[in-house]
Parts: structure tokens; sequence; C-alpha cells
């Protein structure tokens, strides 16, 4: 499929994806692209054979490469736009795998004047609490979503290559608009690792005088998993995505009020009809995603 893919960004999802493409003989070659600062861990990638090869400079990375694929934090965004300006090249294909899609979108206009056609913004929904190359597998993204966001100014071609890359890996694939997309992000991935990482937050400070954790049983576990994800990471994710956030966060709080409220007055049929109505609707939502 590709004679040269770059890969910006050699972690979790960054070296998935280059184990993942390898496996499938995707690409010719595969490299990655770092920081000074990202050294060990790019060298860790080519030691595991993940990469066939590193570089610290853009324009050596991005050489001759027919897909390049960004695979840092959404808070990165800029900068390597910034970096990729100079080479950018109109017969590659420029993608990403951030969680958020508006803000790619907007950043590029900002940085280029303009949105390249060659742009094709994407979202794998795979992931784990682990993060650095060191955690990548080769079936991270098999029977997973991935969701591609073009603009109206992305080239169909383009689009219909990269859903072939990822039809390839395993993944499953769907296209919308980038706001619709990070509407339902929000409400399905960013508001619950805001209230895992804010229930943790009130219980870590109430357990240095007590012994809850002592005694939680494993459906805090379950629950709290995700709370123990890259904070940077999820920091980017939500500052990036706030208005759609925020008012789920309020309508939230409305919720909670009203639990609140059917608890002091002893409402006991609300609060049946309320957890009724929730056991109902996550069924309905695992059948839908088991199918």
């Amino acid at each position: 499929m590709f004679n040269k893919l770059c890969i910006i960004g050699v972690g979790l999802i960054g070296g998935s994806i280059a184990r993942a493409a390898r496996q499938q003989d995707l690409s010719k070659t595969i490299v990655g692209f770092g920081r000074g600062d990202d050294l060990p861990n790019l060298q860790t990638a080519k030691k595991l054979g993940v990469v066939d090869d590193y570089f610290l400079d853009i324009a050596e990375a991005v050489a001759g490469a027919d897909c390049v694929i960004i695979a840092t934090p959404v808070g990165a965004i800029e900068s390597v736009f910034t970096l990729l300006k100079p080479f950018w090249n109109k017969n590659a294909i420029y993608t990403d795998v951030g969680s958020t899609k508006t803000n790619v979108i907007s950043t590029a206009e900002r940085i280029f004047g303009y949105i390249p056609d060659n742009l094709v913004p994407a979202h794998p929904i795979a992931g784990a609490e682990k993060s650095g190359v060191s955690a990548s597998v080769d079936k991270l993204f098999l029977n997973k979503r991935v969701i591609i966001t073009p603009d109206k100014a992305t080239r169909p071609d383009a689009v219909q290559t990269m859903r072939e890359f990822w039809e390839r890996l395993g993944s499953q694939v769907a296209i919308m608009a980038a706001s619709h997309h990070d509407a339902i992000l929000a409400a399905t991935s960013h508001l619950p690792h805001i209230l895992a990482f804010a229930l943790v937050d009130m219980l870590g400070h109430k357990d240095e005088q007590s012994e809850i954790f002592k005694y939680a049983a494993s459906g805090f576990k379950d629950f709290t998993r995700i709370a123990s994800s890259d904070p940077t990471m999820w920091l980017d994710i939500c500052t990036a995505n706030k208005n759609e956030i925020i008012p789920l966060i309020q309508q939230l709080k409305a919720e909670l009020d009203k639990i609140e409220s059917y608890l002091a007055n002893n409402n006991t049929e609300q609060l049946f009809n309320t957890f009724t109505y929730a056991g109902k609707a996550r069924q309905r939502f695992l059948d839908l995603y088991e199918n």
C-alpha cells in the first residue's frame, strides 16, 4: 500500500499501528520521528523491530514518505503541523489518531492558511492504560472502531486510502463530521474519564485519613480503571474538547441533584425507575456493541 510510512510519535498507538502495518505488509519501510527527549523510546522501537529506523530530524523522517501518521498527544498538533509545513508533500497522505478532531482541522487551517486536501483526520477508538512503545501490540485495532472525519476539502481518494488502511488493520471504519465526532466522544469517552478522575481524586484525599481503598471491591476497580490513563494526554483532550464537555458536566450535575433529591425525600419509586432505566439503556448499548 505504501512505500514509506512515517509515524510521528511512536508510543502505544503509533507503535501499535507500526506493528499491525508490518504484520499486514502495508508498507515497505516504516520509520519513526520524535524529539530529543523521545530518543530512548525510539531506540526501544527500533530494537523491538517496531520501526526500521528513527529520526530526530523531521526532514529526514518524512523524506520519501507517502503516508505520515501523527500519533502525538492532541496538544502537540500545532507544533507538529508547524514542523511539517516546510516539507509538506502534496503527493503523500497525512493523518492523525487524536481523540478530538475539530481542533485538528482548525489548527491546520491556522498553520497552513487553508486545509490541505491530503489531510485525513482520524480517530481509532482503542487504547490501554499503559503508554510507550513497549506497550504496543499488533492487534490493538482488531475489531475496534475507527472514525475518519474528513473536511469538505479532503480528497475522496485520500479518504478511501485511509479507510482501506484501517480496514486492513482489522478495524470497523465510520466517516462523519468532526463536530459530530467530538460531541459523541465527549459523552462516551471524555466525560467518563473525568468522572473516574474526579471520583478517585475525591476518595484518594479521604483515604489519607481512613481506609477507603483497603475495602474497595472489584466494582470500584472496574469503574475507576480509566483513572490510570495518562494525565498529560487527557489534559490535552479535555482542553481541546471543553466546549462539548462542559455542557455534559452541567447535565450530570442536574442528574446528581435529582438523585440527591430522591434520596433526601425517600422517593424510592423514582430512584428505582432511574436505576431501572439506566440498566436497560446500558443493555441496549451492549446489544448494539456486541452485534
